[in-house]
């Protein structure tokens, strides 16, 4: 048989599955972050044009106030000191107006004044706003990246399986999904982290479905921030941000409820179960599943609540 002819080894298939779904939930993970990130941005976003809307209320008001004041000295309201002199015939009524006029001008000057620095405000405020829209765009172009990164690798993962005989396909989809459950320990985990690990256990055998947060399928940081959110305890939907979620557990103190991270940089999450092992999910053949703590390159673990 000819090399162009022969049949892929299903070994070397399933590694360059596995590669390819590694590949894409990369790129999920760093969708779900900017997902977040996103969120984050639209939030300031609004609170910035908010903010602006009062401080364009504000120098309106001010303005309106200016206005007036020319207004008023256009009318004649506002005499000059050169006419008080001229129209004053009693020295200390002049003096007295002179005062009066001198408040007025002071009171015209600290109205410019206010003007001009709620202008300032408005200005500042507008340049924020900006920034933050750019952001944002940024941020979406960003996703629509990601999510094309995404497509492209599991869409090469389909293919390659799609090129082998259904038996072959079978195969792989299983040894994906075998996981070490004859290892199971009795979980004894207590106090909220014993809620998140009884949901992330009874979501074992379904799928793995990118961007899913159940209640049929999951991706990874899905699945841990369900489970924790049953414990009332709220995680971002992304493996790098969850990373973030609590203090820093040595693999030595680990315990049923910890996050365990994995790559580098992160773009796996799995939680905790003891005895080695964790409940994750893991990729689009392999599911939600229970296997080894180290079946992948760990980075390290934190205790969310």
């Amino acid at each position: 048989m000819s090399p162009s002819s022969a049949e892929p080894d299903i070994d070397d298939v399933k590694v360059k599955v596995d590669r390819l779904y590694e590949q894409a939930e990369h790129a999920q993970e760093r969708l779900n972050d900017a997902k977040v990130k996103l969120a984050d941005v639209t939030a300031d976003l609004e609170a910035l044009r908010q903010d602006q809307a009062r401080q364009q209320a504000r120098l309106d008001a001010v303005r309106s106030q200016v206005a007036g004041s020319i207004v008023d000295q256009y009318q004649g309201q506002g005499i000059s000191a050169v006419g008080q002199v001229v129209v004053s015939d009693d020295p200390s009524a002049f003096l007295e107006q002179l005062t009066t006029m001198s408040e007025y001008n002071d009171m015209q000057s600290d109205m410019f004044g206010d003007y001009a620095k709620e202008l300032k405000a408005l200005n500042i405020r507008k340049s924020e706003t900006r920034e933050r829209q750019d952001e944002a765009e940024a941020l979406e172009k960003d996703l629509a990246a990601q999510k094309a990164e995404v497509d492209k690798n599991y869409d090469a993962a389909k293919a390659l399986l799609g090129d082998l005989e259904e038996k072959e396909q079978a195969a792989i989809l299983e040894a994906s999904r075998s996981g070490d459950i004859s290892r199971l320990p009795d979980i004894s985990a207590s106090g909220r982290a014993a809620a998140a690990v009884q949901y992330a256990m009874a979501q074992v055998g379904k799928a793995y479905v990118y961007g899913a947060a159940g209640p049929s399928a999951f991706d990874c940081s899905g699945l841990t921030m369900m489970a924790w959110a049953q414990a009332g305890v709220g995680l971002p939907h992304s493996s790098s941000a969850q990373f973030s979620s609590g203090p820093r557990i040595s693999e030595s103190d680990l315990q049923p409820g910890d996050l365990v991270f994995y790559y580098s940089p992160i773009s796996h999450v799995g939680m905790y179960i003891g005895n080695g092992l964790i409940v994750n999910a893991e990729n689009p053949s392999a599911g939600v599943k229970v296997t080894g703590l180290h079946a992948m390159p760990y980075v390290g673990a934190v205790r969310p609540g």
